[in-house]
């Protein structure tokens, strides 16, 4: 690797660090750049995955005051992402990349659609509730809690595999099922990519590690560090529309990318 794209690799763990903390779709920017650097690709996203892990962390610490009252819910729903990394990991690591990324353009456009119309979903669900008779805060019964852990291992299976856009899945997701503020969303996002990307990356190094070239691990988590704590420090002021908008012009952009590349 030539110095001139250990800079560009280091460069685009920045960026993709910032851009996780606040959205999700990193991968999108580190993948393409690794690939360019003459990586073959499953060593470009077993590399990748290891890299983003410390930005993952960074950004899921800058946004711990939104994670407040949200314990007992996380603690429901890692176990399920945590087996959906290992499950994606095996995918990965067995399946040929063209089997699984078929699909993904589909997936990421589903996530745009859900994060785009959810204020519309909840604004109805409210009005039924409302004309049902319903009061007060909604509740996670038994259904609503099964959807949450079907989702967060689905969601994990696709970030253990492919973790580009695994975050707006995710936010797309649990969207419709929790009434939270999308920043408070996006703290629970954080959380939950941080653990399936942590599971993955162990997951490579302990049956996989022939194939980690560790230059390119080490340079994308150097600037993906320093991406995820300005991504998890200045992310969170942002407007929940600016947000949303900023979620949905980047799904696309996901979907060009993954559909010409």
């Amino acid at each position: 690797m030539t110095v001139w794209e250990m800079l560009a690799v280091a460069a685009a763990g920045l960026a993709a660090g910032g851009i996780n903390a606040v959205v999700g779709s990193g991968t999108l920017v580190t993948f393409p750049v690794l690939l360019a650097t003459g990586l073959p690709p499953v060593t470009a996203s077993v590399s990748n995955s290891l890299g983003l892990v410390p930005g993952n962390v960074a950004g899921a610490i800058g946004y711990r005051r939104e994670l407040t009252g949200q314990r007992r819910l996380l603690l429901t729903l890692l176990p399920a992402s945590v087996l959906g990394a290992l499950t994606g990991a095996f995918l990965l690591l067995h399946l040929p990349a063209a089997a699984f990324e078929a699909i993904v353009p589909g997936l990421v456009a589903l996530a745009v659609v859900l994060v785009a119309v959810q204020p519309l979903l909840q604004r109805s669900l409210a009005r039924r509730r409302a004309a049902a008779g319903e009061a007060g805060p909604v509740t996670v019964g038994r259904g609503r809690r099964a959807a949450l852990v079907a989702g967060a291992y689905a969601t994990g299976t696709y970030g253990g595999y492919f973790s580009a856009s695994q975050g707006m899945l995710q936010i797309g997701v649990f969207g419709l099922l929790l009434p939270e503020p999308l920043q408070r969303l996006n703290a629970i996002k954080n959380v939950l990519t941080s653990a399936v990307n942590a599971v993955a990356a162990v997951t490579y190094i302990v049956v996989a590690s022939d194939r980690v070239d560790w230059a390119a691990a080490g340079l994308v988590a150097a600037g993906s560090v320093v991406g995820g704590y300005l991504g998890g420090r200045f992310g969170r002021r942002l407007h929940p529309t600016a947000l949303r908008a900023a979620i949905v012009a980047l799904g696309l952009v996901a979907i060009a990318v993954l559909l010409t590349r």
